[in-house]
Parts: structure tokens; sequence; C-alpha cells
């Protein structure tokens, strides 16, 4: 029997992607979100379609003092974690507002961090897992269009980097998942260049496959790579000219 797969941030577009790829390959699903009743329908249409048990779980990536409790809730400890939270919040509002801007930053770095170090550690005793944490392109490089949600998605980046590092030789995997632009509610009224786009869909596929096949690092889109690394590599004095 397939290990369960927690999902964290289970509400969210990529987060039930995430679980219709692992339930297709045979994984138990745990989906866990705020009023995490409301997604009863998902839960038995997974069921439904893959013939494996989903169960429901309440949880806040901002309640940080209850994530302890949260893990201990559990029915049993998963063999996959999925970490889908996070929001994009408004740039132009969020500089202007201060704590606006903090609640992007924990939403997208100290929630999923704060939970995520709970579940490493139970790995580690336990000496095996996989966890996954969803960042973002936006993390390669401060822009101002987009540098509150970036430097989150910056630090979420170099935690998980620290956790695989930590972890490498505890029987513990960490997957960083770079998804680039996809088309969510998320980013609904966006206007998304279509050849860096992904669907939620293609991106579930690509986290199923990381784990399958234990990568660190995976851009959805492999020309993200190219377009940050050319972003990464602008002089500063030119950059900071741009309209970005």
């Amino acid at each position: 029997m397939m290990g369960p797969v927690l999902i964290l941030g289970g509400r969210s577009d990529i987060g039930l992607a995430a679980a219709h790829a692992l339930a297709k390959r045979g994984h138990p699903v745990q989906l866990a979100a705020r009023n995490v009743q409301s997604l009863s329908a998902e839960k038995a249409d997974i069921e439904l379609r893959y013939n494996v048990a989903v169960s429901l779980h309440e949880f806040d990536a901002l309640d940080v003092a209850g994530h302890e409790g949260f893990v201990d809730g559990l029915d049993v400890l998963p063999q996959i974690v999925v970490c889908a939270v996070g929001v994009l919040g408004h740039q132009a509002e969020d500089q202007r507002d201060v704590e606006a801007a903090a609640q992007v930053m924990r939403a997208n770095f100290e929630g999923p961090a704060s939970v995520l170090a709970v579940l490493a550690n139970r790995f580690e005793a336990r000496g095996s897992g996989t966890l996954v944490g969803i960042s973002s392109v936006a993390g390669d490089r401060g822009r101002a269009t987009n540098y509150i949600y970036g430097a989150a998605k910056a630090g979420f980046t170099a935690y998980l980097s620290g956790l695989r590092n930590r972890l490498a030789k505890k029987g513990v995997h960490v997957v960083t998942v770079l998804p680039g632009f996809v088309a969510t509610r998320m980013t609904d009224g966006l206007d998304l260049p279509p050849k860096l786009t992904a669907e939620p869909a293609e991106v579930g596929e690509a986290i199923a496959l990381a784990v399958e096949k234990k990568r660190n690092v995976i851009y959805v889109k492999p020309i993200w790579w190219l377009v940050m690394a050319v972003i990464r590599n602008i002089p500063e004095a030119v950059f900071k000219g741009l309209k970005l």
C-alpha cells in the first residue's frame, strides 16, 4: 500500500492538482485547509476516481503555535507532504500597508516553514519521508512589481534548500517546486503569457514525478530556468532601471 500524502493548502488549485496526481498513483490523501469541511465534494471526487481513502483536516498555516498539535492530530503520519500554502497579495497596496505586507510574508514563508519544521522533525525521527514545498521564481530576484511576495518566496526557497541539506543523510528528501505562472484562481485576471504559463494539472504531475524521481529543484516549465538565469545576471545598475 502506498503511503499517505498530506496536502497543506488543500483548497488551492495546485494543492488539489497534486492530490489528484498522487491519488492516481495509489496514495491515500489527507487534505488540510481552513474550513476544510467545505471540501467534502473534492474528497468524494478523489475517492471515487482513484479508489483511495481521503480524510479532511482543519489547518491554518498562520496558527504557528498550533502546528505541533495539528500534526499530532493526524490519524497517521504521512509519507509525503506537499505544502501549497501561499497568497499573491497586491504589491501596490501591500507596500503602503505594513500589516498587509506582513500577512503576505507570513503566509508565504513563516507559516509554511513552521509546519514543515514540525513535519521534518517527525520524518527525521522516523527516518523516511518526502517534503515538497511550492515556492516561486519570484524569489530568484527582487522585482519592483512583486518584491514583497518575492522576498517571502526567496526566504522559503532558501529554507527548503537548507532543510534538504540537513536531511540528506537522514532518509528524508526535500523537493523545491518553482511553477512560474500558473492559471489558477490566485492569478485570475492577470495577463499571463501562454508559453510561460502552466495549468494546475501540469504542476500536479510535475510534483508527482519529482517525488518519484527524487528531484531536488524543479521548474515546471523548463524555459523558466533560462528566463530566471538571464534575470539573475542582469547587472544591478541596469536592473534597477527596468520595469519588471
